[in-house]
């Protein structure tokens, strides 16, 4: 297991975000939702990037079979909300190769199968209309963007109840590092007010108000 992968599992997209904030980074994914907010994913980002079919309509969906497992795939459908680019049929290969996830900046489709298997999609909405003879692929692992976000091949990608953070690589020990300490900071708030501390004297002992700070 990819140390840092370890480390990122246990973090939250919050105190993530708090962090990436402190170093003035924008690695926040917004719009970006769980489909179910029981999902969780952590692992590398494998990036695809969608474009508007031409007349000669190209591949959707071929790529699958390639990607190694414990990746997240980022699927950048220019937040378009008129074709989805994800169904049950990619949702059951991910699933059955060991894939820790999907990002969508746009919508899937088929949600009922990635909530029966526990496989773990984040998009920006879902809806049934195909993305086939619509939208095709245009690249694969080169820079996306995703809910604003800059996501680049090999990122470290985390999701959760809020939703979805990318730390860029050449960035990940130093975001790594400030998020450990602000949760650390965190738990030491919450075990001095429930040692019976007031939480303005917690927040204020263990500098509450600065740790996103840059």
């Amino acid at each position: 297991m990819d140390p840092n992968i370890t480390r990122l599992q246990r973090l939250d997209t919050a105190t993530l975000s708090d962090a990436l904030d402190r170093h003035g980074i924008a690695g926040q994914c917004l719009g970006i939702k769980p489909r179910d907010p029981h999902f969780r994913m952590a692992g590398r980002a494998v990036t695809l990037r969608y474009v508007a079919a031409g007349s000669q309509p190209g591949n959707v969906a071929d790529y699958i079979d390639d990607v190694a497992p414990g990746s997240v795939l980022v699927l950048d459908n220019g937040g378009r909300e008129d074709a989805t680019v994800w169904g049950d049929i990619l949702t059951l290969v991910a699933h059955r190769r060991g894939i820790a996830g999907t990002v969508i900046d746009g919508p899937c489709r088929d949600i009922h199968l990635c909530l029966e298997l526990g496989y773990p999609v984040f998009s920006r909405s879902y809806s049934m209309r195909t993305g086939k003879d619509r939208v095709q692929l245009e690249a694969m692992n080169i820079p996306v963007t995703i809910g604003g976000a800059t996501v680049g091949p090999g990122d470290l990608i985390r999701g959760d109840a809020d939703g979805v953070i990318a730390i860029p690589r050449r960035e990940e020990e130093t975001i790594l590092a400030t998020a450990e300490h602000i949760a650390g900071a965190e738990q030491n708030i919450r075990d001095a007010v429930l040692s019976g501390m007031r939480l303005d004297e917690a927040r204020k002992r263990f500098g509450y108000f600065k740790l996103q700070s840059k």
